[in-house]
């Protein structure tokens, strides 16, 4: 009775080292995955901010949090199940969705770069709309939209970049990187839009120092929100570009991908103190240069076919 005790404890603590193993190789897999989808994540906290422009501050933190709730569906109940179908039935279709997602992070970036040149936009407008409930709506409705194609790019890139393992640890490491990134990016997104009211708060505070440090908060909110546009519209060229650019790389379709590269090595070799920065600046402006062509080109393209019909229609 005693050995069979002894075995069966022996028993136990093999599976605990087992779950424990497992649980660190799915924390593992999902820093690594995350880090891939970073780019994404940057694009993700510098669009949403936009969405809380134009409505009462007792309702930001609210509206946020309905957005993060619809992430967080977008996420697990569709996003989540599809990867691992995918994953299971079509892992051949993984690259050209990556690069289909890439090519819409392309022309996102596009347009933005174009609308801020020509001062047309060409994005939806939420001008014209008096019910403050109505606005809301089609606020959350509107990011919750976008929500879905980022988080699509962010689970793909997450999938793509997971080691061989069992479906059910696919399925933990995908939550646990839809949950984390959610909780990120929604919780920067809530002290930004905050951040005026914090400082303006602040600056009513004693000492002296809390009083300025609140103001230059308020101060800072402007310049705050331009730069994480402008960081956004990068990232999404930087990371649609990378994308399609490896999924040549995958095609064997080598020359775009081969030039970059050997162009990011020989800038790298020639400043070796910080090789490995020059290397990844190198490549992130070539990949954001791709980015920037494809995406010019579809806007391009798009904004051609309602002329084509008009003039048909003549």
């Amino acid at each position: 009775m005693p050995g069979g005790l002894v075995a069966l404890l022996d028993d136990i603590a093999a599976i605990a080292k087992m779950a424990a193993a497992s649980v660190d190789d799915v924390a593992a897999a999902a820093g690594k995955a995350g880090v891939k989808a970073a780019g994404v994540v940057i694009d993700d906290t510098a669009v949403t901010p936009s969405y809380v422009v134009g409505l009462t501050p007792d309702r930001e933190l609210p509206i946020i949090a309905k957005i993060a709730w619809g992430s967080v569906k977008n996420k697990l109940i569709i996003l989540l199940p599809a990867a691992l179908a995918l994953s299971y039935f079509a892992p051949w279709a993984i690259t050209p969705i990556l690069m289909i997602g890439g090519a819409y992070l392309c022309y996102e970036g596009g347009e933005k770069i174009i609308a801020a040149l020509t001062g047309v936009n060409h994005g939806e407008e939420v001008t014209g709309i008096t019910d403050p409930r109505e606005l809301e709506d089609r606020q959350v409705s509107g990011a919750i939209r976008t929500d879905l194609i980022l988080s699509g790019e962010i689970m793909a890139i997450s999938l793509a970049g997971l080691p061989p393992m069992g479906m059910a640890n696919q399925a933990a490491v995908l939550a646990l990187i839809g949950v984390g990134i959610t909780v990120a990016v929604y919780g920067v997104v809530a002290f930004i839009v905050k951040m005026d009211d914090i400082g303006l708060n602040l600056s009513r505070r004693k000492p002296r120092s809390v009083r300025a440090f609140g103001r230059g908060l308020v101060l800072a909110m402007p310049i705050l929100l331009s730069t994480l546009a402008t960081i956004g519209t990068a990232a999404m060229l930087w990371v649609g570009g990378g994308i399609i650019v490896h999924g040549l790389e995958e095609f064997h379709v080598d020359t775009i991908p081969h030039l970059i590269h050997d162009t990011a090595h020989h800038a790298a070799a020639a400043v070796p103190v910080i090789g490995p920065l020059i290397e990844w600046l190198i490549g992130a402006v070539g990949s954001a240069i791709i980015g920037l062509v494809i995406g010019g080109a579809i806007v391009g393209a798009l904004h051609l076919i309602p002329h084509k019909k008009a003039a048909a229609a003549h």
